[in-house]
């Protein structure tokens, strides 16, 4: 419906018809708690403690990879050497040089 075609107090009832609503929705919901609060237990397929230790293997596959990928293709060293101690050896040595 149009707004402009009605008048003033056409408006007025129509937001108060709307504040009746509004009250007749808020008592619906307060009822609602009292209903849903009654829930089934939700048993999880993968427990917490397996979902933490899977995202923490897949941080550190990740990081391999990377590392891999940036000593290998970029920096066009063998891949395999960046899992070697003395790699982290020179780049610390390099970084601590004065």
């Amino acid at each position: 419906m149009d707004m402009v075609g009605k008048t003033e107090q056409e408006q007025t009832t129509s937001r108060e018809e709307r504040k009746r609503r509004k009250l007749l929705e808020q008592e619906k919901a307060e009822v609602r708690p009292n209903i849903t609060s009654i829930r089934r237990m939700r048993i999880r397929l993968i427990p917490i403690w397996a979902r933490i230790l899977i995202v923490l293997l897949l941080i550190v596959l990740c990081v391999v990879t990377g590392l891999m990928v940036g000593y290998g293709v970029i920096g066009e060293g063998n891949p395999t050497d960046v899992l070697k101690w003395e790699t982290w050896q020179h780049i610390i040595d390099l970084v601590n040089a004065p």
